[in-house]
């Protein structure tokens, strides 16, 4: 089997005996770790980004399609040698925070390794921020310098950073990609020894903080989870183990750097193997993507269900040349069997697998392995992950449920974050004395271990005292033939406290299903209590940047 230093590659060297257990003796218990022979990488992302270089230094390892420039890796570690360099040049001391700000190129790829090298953690900032976010994340993080693009469709990033650098009084300086600026800031690295460099690295640990990112809370302002090199670079690793990963591998990455999906399942995932980041588009395009996948005959594609079926419904989707495809991860929602089949089948991903995590786990702890079976990517999130422990308990008292039985899904290992930036009783909220990231979904273990999700504790509906999870009710209602979307929500009735509201996206808009119709054919299949007594008919859901409905805004609007 071949570890992070290993030599060789194979596409069958993980997964086997002993990747999983069910952890408790008699398996009644829901809680599974992850075992396997492969070590934990203990070195930081630069030292791995050499190791790279070494072993692959003549092999492509970023190709940004828009613009057709094309990074060996050689080539890429020498840019990033240039930009650490202009990063100590510029006072960038190791624990300073810099941000990003700026949509998918070949520069945030370029920033990410440098402040790693330097020991410096990169904030990432969502490019659809508004002025008052951005500003409370420069603030709150107490970013020095950042690095933008200098805008992208509606937003000028130049005039907005313009607008809240009196409320930042850490930022002494802005970078933008693209401008004389980018290239002058660059050319200070020029009088830096590389010696100054390699003295740097060899202060830093493996689990120093190296990059904070913002999760979109609900109520409030987002909280900035913490990561550090041994977080995110084995979460990329062993995520790429899991789909066997290696030098031949061209990976189209549509999802945004900004979130783990990008910047760890998808570049330090490929770095960490040898294989090469793609770049469709700066920002999602569905054909954009597909000319991807056939120009650079890149062999996995990742997305959440709702880009995959953008590209499954483009008018010319046949057209397009995807057999080079094997794998792919997706991720972010519950994908429906019928987009399932479709993927598999009529995009050559017979390999595709699907992630559960979240942000503060870097994020990846549980995932569908290379042969499950269409019941198992469909209905399940997957197994856990080598050196990754799972359990589910009871909300109220804490107990390890019995398997089949719906809890809190928790989880712990090396993927927990190191908190968040600043805010110890927020931290405290999460993450347990034991450890233990609470991660506020509801979850059922199966007896073979793996998980599904059935909601969010806040998402439960309570009718009448019986406890009613939205997702078995979305997933029965996937199979009414007028309905191609649906998403249920509790709403506020008088006398059973809550009530279920479907909210659903018909095939036909000109002629959606009523609420007698889904009722009936609910009727004799689900409990009584289960069936909707509501529905809303929409054209489409809202959602957050990463791809996930806001049932907390269906209930606002809708549940009253």
């Amino acid at each position: 089997m071949n570890g992070p230093l290993g030599d060789g590659s194979s596409r069958d060297a993980f997964g086997g005996a002993g990747s999983s257990g069910d952890g408790s003796p008699g398996g009644a218990l829901s809680y599974a770790h992850g075992t396997g022979a492969v070590p934990l990488i203990g070195h930081t992302i630069g030292a791995d980004l050499d190791r790279a270089v070494a072993r692959w230094g003549g092999r492509e390892v970023l190709v940004d399609v828009p613009s057709g420039r094309r990074w060996t890796y050689a080539e890429f570690a020498a840019d990033v040698e240039e930009l650490a360099c202009a990063l100590l040049a510029s006072g960038v001391a190791r624990g300073d925070r810099v941000g990003i700000w700026a949509v998918n190129t070949p520069e945030w790829v370029l920033v990410q390794y440098a402040t790693a090298r330097i020991g410096a953690v990169m904030v990432n900032i969502n490019p659809a921020y508004r002025t008052h976010e951005v500003a409370y994340v420069l603030d709150q993080a107490g970013v020095s310098l950042l690095f933008a693009s200098t805008g992208h469709k509606s937003s000028d990033y130049r005039a907005m950073v313009g607008q809240v650098r009196g409320r930042c009084p850490e930022l002494r300086e802005a970078v933008y990609f693209g401008d004389p600026g980018w290239d002058a800031f660059l050319a200070r690295g020029g009088g830096v020894p590389r010696g100054e460099l390699l003295a740097r690295e060899a202060e830093l640990s493996c689990d120093d903080p190296i990059n904070i990112q913002y999760t979109s809370g609900t109520t409030g302002f987002p909280k900035g989870a913490t990561l550090s090199h041994h977080n995110i670079l084995n979460n990329g690793y062993f995520v790429g183990e899991s789909i066997a990963y290696d030098e031949r591998d061209r990976i189209c990455v549509p999802v945004p750097f900004y979130h783990c999906f990008g910047m760890v399942m998808g570049n330090l995932a490929a770095t960490s193997h040898g294989a090469c980041v793609v770049i469709p588009a700066p920002s999602f395009d569905p054909g954009a993507t597909l000319r991807a996948v056939e120009q650079e005959r890149c062999t996995s594609l990742y997305g959440v269900p709702t880009m995959f079926i953008a590209e499954l419904n483009l008018p010319d989707f046949a057209a397009y040349d995807l057999t080079s495809l094997r794998t792919g991860i997706m991720a972010g929602s519950p994908c429906p069997v019928e987009v399932m089949k479709r993927v598999v089948a009529e995009m050559h991903m017979a390999e595709v697998s699907i992630c559960y995590g979240m942000t503060e786990t870097s994020p990846v702890s549980l995932q569908t392995r290379r042969d499950d079976d269409l019941e198992h990517r469909t209905r399940t999130v997957g197994r856990v992950l080598p050196h990754i422990e799972v359990k589910i308990v009871d909300p109220a008292t804490g107990v390890t449920q019995l398997r089949g039985r719906a809890g809190e899904l928790c989880t712990r290992g090396y993927s927990v974050m190191l908190g968040y930036w600043n805010e110890p009783e927020k931290t405290a909220e999460s993450v347990d004395a034991g450890r233990w990231m609470h991660t506020g979904d509801l979850a059922v273990m199966r007896d073979d271990g793996y998980v599904e999700i059935v909601g969010r504790i806040k998402d439960m509906i309570i009718r009448g005292g019986e406890n009613i999870y939205p997702r078995e009710i979305e997933e029965f209602l996937y199979g009414h033939p007028r309905i191609r979307d649906v998403q249920v929500v509790g709403a506020a009735h008088e006398t059973y406290g809550e009530e279920v509201l479907a909210c659903v996206i018909p095939h036909d808009p000109g002629d959606p299903p009523t609420l007698e119709e889904i009722r009936a054919f609910c009727a004799g299949r689900l409990a009584h209590y289960k069936i909707p007594t509501r529905v809303q008919v929409l054209e489409s859901f809202p959602m957050t940047v990463s791809g996930k409905v806001r049932k907390i805004e269906l209930r606002e609007m809708y549940g009253g």
